[in-house]
C-alpha cells in the first residue's frame, strides 16, 4: 500500500509540475525551455502510473484522480499562495475517501 501511495504522489507531482511549467511558458511568458521541461515531466507522469501493481487501468486512474485533487489544492496553497477554504478541504477529503475505496477496497475474486 505504501508503494502504491508513493507512486500516486509522484504521478501527481509530475502532472501538476509539468503542467505548471507549461503554464509559466505559455501564460506568463517564460522561455521555451520551461515548456520543454514541462513536456518532459508530463511524459514521466504518463509512465509513473504504469508502475502500479494493480491490473485495472481504469481503477488506477480513477484513484489517482483523488490524489491529484489534494495535490492540486496543496500546490495552489504552497506555490501560488491561494489559501484553500473549508469547501476545498471538504472536497479533497471526499475525493481521497473515494480514491481509497476504488483502489484499496477488497473485492471478491472471480
Amino acid at each position: 500500500m505504501l508503494r502504491s501511495a508513493v507512486l500516486f504522489v509522484l504521478a501527481g507531482l509530475a502532472e501538476i509540475g509539468g503542467g505548471y511549467l507549461i503554464w509559466l511558458w505559455l501564460r506568463e511568458g517564460k522561455g521555451f525551455a520551461w515548456g520543454l521541461v514541462g513536456a518532459i515531466v508530463l511524459v514521466g507522469y504518463g509512465i509513473i502510473p504504469t508502475l502500479q501493481q494493480y491490473p485495472n487501468f481504469g481503477r488506477v486512474y480513477a484513484a489517482y484522480g483523488g490524489v491529484f485533487i489534494i495535490l492540486s489544492v496543496l500546490w495552489g496553497w504552497l506555490i501560488d499562495n491561494k489559501v484553500p477554504d473549508k469547501y476545498d478541504w471538504i472536497g479533497t477529503l471526499i475525493a481521497l475517501v473515494g480514491a481509497g475505496i476504488i483502489i484499496w477496497f477488497p473485492r471478491p475474486q472471480g
